[in-house]
Parts: structure tokens; sequence; C-alpha cells
């Protein structure tokens, strides 16, 4: 694969940001195998933004020749107490999200936070190094990371998260980090910061956050209020109604959507719209919407744009496109939730909060 390949690879959708484009066609051309990371906080079954998306991004960057990581964050999910900050489930939870990104991204490498922190002196060396660079408004202004405001009362160690995450990604050896677009603030302040400590700063490559299907509204963290509302609106396991995880059958699938905010002719923070631009036209060439004749029978959209126009014409209606996208999503996860279908009931009780 040659260099403009690479490069077309890493930057398609779902990617929506690098910074910067120059510095990541300056790595390729320098490094032969790129080092990456992306980190989660263990708190919930995965679901089509958590694992779909940026796993799909995952594929893209393997494809390009670039050397994966998931780092399972579980001192982090701690410190935003995920799973009650339960040491025991969140590491327990930590194996069903391995062994998932395992079957969805072969080829991609994991990380344990426990494993890269125990005896590691030269790390807490390193955090104690960036947090020299770092004021605790800079902190503060960071904590939207955690899905936490200034306004919050929050202990210690929260502020702590930020320099950790920071550090995370020298201490894996990473050229990209990666995360989806409300990570963006950490990942500018690691650039702002390693040039001091004498740190060559990673690339930053943001992929979209994919909406949830209750519609659009805002989180109250970002000043930009496009930027909010994605946020704000973003597909969250915390709100189940809202999300469609890789266990649920068709059927499932089938009623959230129908329930999914999906105002005729409205193209704008529109979920199911966004399903199939992220997802389905990640996989496929074409999309299907099959209706009876009287209806104007069955149509086909070789790209989104197509799909999007129509839409915005009304020439395509909500509940034809609900079904549509019900059946392609079903065909995606489907092998996922095979894998873990008997062992749903055990995983839902891990992660009960």
């Amino acid at each position: 694969m040659d260099l403009d390949e690479k490069l077309k690879l890493v930057m398609k959708p779902p990617t929506e940001e690098v910074v910067t484009a120059e510095e990541l066609r300056q790595l390729f051309e320098t490094v032969s195998r790129p080092g990456h990371y992306i980190g989660f906080e263990i708190s919930g079954l995965l679901h089509l933004g958590s694992l779909v998306v940026a796993g799909f991004k995952l594929r893209d960057l393997n494809g390009a020749g670039v050397r994966t990581r998931v780092f399972l964050a579980d001192w982090h999910s701690v410190i935003n107490e995920k799973l009650g900050g339960n040491w025991e489930r969140i590491r327990a939870a930590a194996d069903y999200y391995r062994e998932a990104f395992h079957e969805f991204c072969p080829g991609t490498e994991f990380v344990l936070g426990s494993d890269l922190y125990h005896c590691n002196d030269e790390y807490w060396k390193d955090m104690i190094r960036f947090s020299k660079h770092v004021s605790f408004k800079r902190a503060s202004r960071t904590l939207s990371i955690m899905g936490r405001t200034m306004k919050e009362a929050l202990d210690i160690a929260s502020y702590l998260y930020p320099s950790m995450q920071g550090v995370d990604i020298h201490h894996l050896g990473a050229d990209i980090a990666h995360a989806g677009m409300d990570q963006r603030k950490v990942h500018m302040l690691a650039r702002e910061v390693y040039p001091k400590i004498g740190w060559k700063p990673p690339i930053a490559l943001h992929h979209h956050l994919l909406l949830g299907l209750q519609g659009p509204s805002r989180a109250g963290l970002e000043e930009d209020e496009k930027a909010d509302m994605a946020i704000g609106s973003k597909m969250s396991k915390s709100k189940p109604w809202t999300c469609i995880f890789i266990h649920d059958d068709l059927s499932t699938i089938g009623k959230k959507l129908e329930k999914a905010w999906c105002p005729e002719g409205e193209t704008e923070f529109n979920p199911v719209l966004e399903l199939v631009k992220y997802i389905v036209f990640h996989e496929f060439k074409e999309f299907r919407v099959e209706r009876p004749a009287r209806y104007g029978g069955e149509v086909a959209f070789a790209t989104y744009e197509e799909l999007e126009k129509a839409y915005a014409a009304k020439t395509v209606h909500p509940m034809d496109l609900k079904a549509a996208t019900a059946r392609y999503i079903d065909g995606i996860v489907g092998s996922l939730r095979a894998k873990f279908e008997s062992r749903r009931q055990r995983l839902e009780e891990l992660m009960r909060e």
C-alpha cells in the first residue's frame, strides 16, 4: 500500500479530525509501523458507538500498517466511579472488552492500566513532570473528558485523570493518540505539554461521536454549541433506551429505532441517518429501502449523499428508513451478538451501575 492509500484509509469516515494531517504524512514517510493508542473506561455493555465506530477506525489503522493498541483504563474507571469504583468488577468487565474488540478488530493489541503502572517508577515520575506544567485551571477545563464540569464538587483524584491520560500516550509508545471528539481537550493538552518535557507531541486522531437515538440535546460541557450538542447527544450506555448494544437482536433494534428521533425531512442531528452514514456505508456499497409499490417501491442509494438528499426532499419516509436501517445494523452486529449470547445475562449483571 502506498503512502496516499494509507492516508486515505486513516482519514476516511468515521475520522472527523487529524491534528495535524501534515504530521501524519511525515509519520508514514519516516516510520514503517507507527504506534497507536485508544483508551476506554470500563463502564458498561458495548454499543455501536463504543465498539463498532471505534472498531471501524481500528480496522482502518490496522490496514494502513499502524500498530494499534486498546488501553483498558481500569484506574481511570475507578477514578470516574464506573461500576461503583469496584476493582474486581472493572477487571472482570475488562476481559469482556478485550474479547469483543479482539473479535471485531483482529490484530489489535491490548494493555490493562494496572499492568502499565505496576512497578513502573518512570511512569509516576513522568506523571509528576507532566503535571508540573498543568495548572489547576487548565486541568479543570479538561474535565469534560470524564463527562464532568468545573461546577461539580470533585475529589482530588479526578484532577489527576488528565495528567495520567496524557502520560499514558507516551508510555504506550503511541505516535497517534486516538479517541472520539469528546477526548480532544486532553490530546491538545498533551501536544502542549510534551515539548516542555522533551517529548515529541502525538498526532491526535478523533473519530465521530455517534448520536444516541433520543435526539439532540446539550451537555453543558463545551462553550461551542455544536461541539456541546455532539457530546450531549452521543450514544451512551447510561441511557440504554437510546443506545443500540452489540447484544441487541433484530426485534430490539427495530423497536428502538421505531422510537428514535427522526423527523421527516430533517437531516441535521438525525441519529438514524447517522447510523447509515457512519456504519452501513462503511460496510456496504449501497443502501436499499424496501417498501410497497404503492409507496414508491424498493429504492437503492449508492452513496449517503443520495440518501440524505432524498430524505430532505421527503421522498423517503422515516418508518421506511428506520426499518431498512434495522436490517443492516442487525447484519453487522449479528456475529458479535452470537458470540456473547450465552453470557448476556451475566454480563448485564456485571455491568449494572
